[in-house]
């Protein structure tokens, strides 16, 4: 992840909520299209993206890629976020498939029960407002309390792969929001921060994290269909 340099924007008065009343609860999924274990978690993934109220993202990880098959929608950002995750949690390993719900708890990403109950369970922060401006190329963060990096988020909505090799030869892959690409834009310090944003591009969609250092999602919004 790269630090950018902030432009200051003046953002349109026709800013969007990115979500009335509250914000979704953050779902992250680490998997491989290599990982026999998976399938059944890929496809909880693929029903908690049609929810109003979750965030599901699909971070594929890198170290599988030795093992027989290249998951094509692997990042060494995604391994790297995962072994972050790992250490505030205070574990010694990282493991496929785990999902982490809004930074704070994690669960095996197959047991179904563990993983609702969790989203269930959840009370999402939301320490400071973001906004969209209407034509998607910028947004801001509100003034509030706490203090947490900026994420951009950018994801493929649906991948279908024919996986040839590893342990999963002959299946059919269905990938929903696996992530292609996240960086650190900038730090919210309980200021108004605006930020210029790039398209997110056909079939891509584009969330906004704010994270506490402790891992804690504080905010979190998805750019509206038709605003890319």
């Amino acid at each position: 992840m790269h630090r950018i340099v902030l432009a200051a924007l003046v953002l349109s008065s026709l800013a969007v909520p990115a979500l009335a009343g509250g914000r979704p609860v953050v779902v992250e999924l680490f998997t491989s299209q290599g990982c026999s274990s998976c399938p059944p978690a890929d496809a909880l993934l693929n029903e908690l993206a049609g929810r109003q109220d979750v965030l599901a993202l699909g971070f594929h990880v890198d170290y599988w890629d030795r093992l027989g098959w290249k998951d094509p929608l692997s990042t060494p950002g995604a391994t790297m976020r995962q072994h972050d995750y790992a250490a505030a949690f205070g574990r010694n390993e990282v493991y496929t498939p785990q999902m982490v719900i809004d930074g704070t708890r994690q669960a095996v990403g197959s047991d179904r029960g563990a993983v609702l109950r969790a989203i269930a369970d959840a009370q999402p922060v939301k320490a400071a407002p973001i906004a969209f401006a209407a034509d998607g190329r910028s947004v801001s963060v509100g003034a509030g309390t706490g203090r947490g990096k900026v994420l951009v988020i950018r994801y493929l909505l649906k991948r279908t792969t024919e996986v040839q090799r590893g342990e999963n030869a002959g299946r059919a892959a269905i990938d929903a929001n696996g992530v292609d690409s996240i960086r650190e834009a900038g730090e919210w310090t309980g200021q108004r921060l605006e930020l210029p944003l790039d398209a997110a591009g056909v079939g891509h969609g584009l969330a906004i994290l704010i994270q506490g250092r402790d891992g804690q999602i504080l905010g979190a919004a998805v750019l509206p269909a038709g605003q890319s």
